[in-house]
């Protein structure tokens, strides 16, 4: 067999192969990461946010896309994860049960500053039930961005 003729006819087969594959890929439904970044302890901004998330959820549902998001606070905007204090538990549970594929981080950094500061344990400062642990919210934050998620910060 001719080496020139096989040459081309393998070089055929791997560009027919790889326009396949790139026209499934532009057929799949493309997929979103989004985080948000939560660090004022300002009840309208903790609103602001979550409508945000609503907001992206519904677009990406209503354009057969998908998404996954994290709210990340931390520091002054930890408090929105607090059982006690959080002016905005309502509208999390709220937000949570419509879709439950959004994970609400909360910096355990910024609760055991906030338990020195009132003299308390880290385990006398409660939190949400959809709240999720993570160390650091900055850390979370840059690890999600090193993932390639996009980041808003609110």
């Amino acid at each position: 067999m001719n080496r020139r003729f096989l040459s081309r006819s393998v070089a055929g087969l791997v560009l027919a192969v790889t326009a396949a594959r790139g026209a499934k890929a532009a057929e799949a439904p493309k997929a979103h990461r989004i985080s948000f970044h939560i660090v004022s302890p300002d009840p309208m901004m903790m609103n602001v946010a979550l409508h945000n998330i609503a907001a992206a959820a519904e677009y990406y549902a209503a354009h057969n896309q998908t998404v996954a998001i994290e709210l990340v606070a931390n520091g002054p905007g930890y408090v929105m994860m607090r059982a006690d204090k959080s002016p905005v538990a309502a509208l999390i549970a709220e937000t949570h049960a419509k879709y439950p594929f959004v994970v609400f981080s909360a910096c355990q950094n910024s609760r055991k500053a906030i338990a020195k500061a009132e003299g308390k344990a880290m385990a006398d400062i409660p939190e949400l039930p959809e709240a999720t642990d993570v160390p650091a919210g900055v850390v979370r934050l840059a690890e999600l961005q090193e993932q390639g998620w996009s980041y808003i910060r609110v």
